[in-house]
């Protein structure tokens, strides 16, 4: 079985689109909040069979863990209460998406984060979407203020809350920022790196997985910068007498295969164990061409390990399926419950 861990719904009917866009002007203008249009199950289909599900079936992916998009949890956007809204409006639209495809999906919730806002009124939504909707993780953003970087770092205590409510419930978070609005900055090309940069850098100098030890995060799109600068991060960490990586993290920190072209990937294969990699593709996402050098998508990543020379067998295994079973402790339940067998 090959299971995406790294899935965002971005093939949205124009009516959502449109209604994101309203709701943001009328809290803008103080005026009232507009009604969520009547988007029927076909709109949906319509837009998701030609996206998301043609590359499951052309790219022989099983299931993907599916949050809303990542770029438009817009955290920054207004202040909390826009952003509760919105956050339970997309999350009850990837339960509506797993309920229409239960063999396609298995939900992961965006959480309702605003700039200098604590943690703590993340709570109750990630709650309702664990307990209720049959989520198995949430995507938590290291930076609500959108390239700016005011809040505290992921390992100050002001994040405890939320994470003693992600070990109580069995879940993992995936570190992944929103749409920036610092004009120095790409949203997909430099600020999602650097979210997923910034918050290895802050485990590393942090006893966080002292005080949480069965606490997990998953860092996307490879790692960011890490597995390349690993020699560069292994020698910060001997210089601040810090344990060596694979004993200060790698119990706790996975990287997912979110990198769109084979050496990438042969860096990231060949320099974190495999027990750390999911399998991803962010697909459809932030690349989305044909690379002219192979004829192939970017985002085709199952190619990538399929065509590697590092992996054995059992690394693929581990990296299609078994990690993520691992790393998500409720996706097996929530597979069975949803009909997808897991394989032999």
């Amino acid at each position: 079985m090959i299971i995406d861990c790294h899935g965002h719904y971005t093939s949205e009917p124009q009516s959502f689109l449109d209604f994101r866009k309203q709701q943001i002007a009328a809290h803008t203008n103080s005026s009232n909040a507009p009604a969520l249009p009547n988007i029927g199950d076909d709109e949906i289909r319509s837009k998701l069979e030609p996206a998301q599900l043609k590359f499951q079936r052309e790219r022989g992916t099983d299931v993907t863990i599916f949050s809303p998009r990542a770029s438009g949890m817009g955290h920054h956007v207004g202040d909390a209460k826009l952003s509760e809204a919105w956050t339970r409006i997309c999350n009850d639209m990837i339960h509506r998406i797993v309920n229409l495809y239960p063999k396609n999906f298995i939900g992961v919730c965006q959480l309702p984060q605003s700039p200098g806002v604590r943690p703590e009124n993340c709570l109750p939504e990630l709650e309702r979407c664990v307990q209720e909707l049959g989520f198995v993780g949430c995507n938590l953003n290291p930076d609500p203020s959108g390239g700016y970087w005011k809040e505290p770092p992921f390992t100050d205590k002001w994040w405890y809350p939320i994470y003693e409510k992600m070990v109580e419930l069995e879940v993992p978070a995936m570190v992944h920022v929103t749409a920036t609005c610092n004009p120095a900055l790409h949203t997909t090309g430099s600020h999602y790196i650097n979210g997923d940069t910034t918050a290895f850098m802050q485990f590393l100098t942090s006893d966080l997985f002292k005080d949480f030890p069965t606490l997990k995060f998953v860092i996307p799109h490879g790692g960011g910068a890490v597995p390349y600068h690993w020699g560069r991060y292994r020698g910060i960490a001997q210089d601040l007498k810090r344990p060596p990586l694979t004993e200060l993290l790698l119990n706790n920190v996975y990287f997912d295969t979110c990198v769109y072209h084979q050496p990438g990937i042969d860096c990231l294969t060949k320099v974190i164990p495999s027990d750390n990699i999911l399998f991803a593709s962010e697909m459809v996402g932030a690349v989305k061409g044909i690379d002219p050098e192979t004829g192939h998508y970017f985002d085709d990543t199952r190619r990538y390990i399929d065509q590697s020379t590092i992996l054995s067998r059992d690394d693929r295994k581990k990296i299609f399926e078994t990690n993520a079973l691992k790393v998500y402790p409720r996706l097996a339940k929530q597979m069975r419950k949803q009909g997808i067998a897991a394989s032999a």
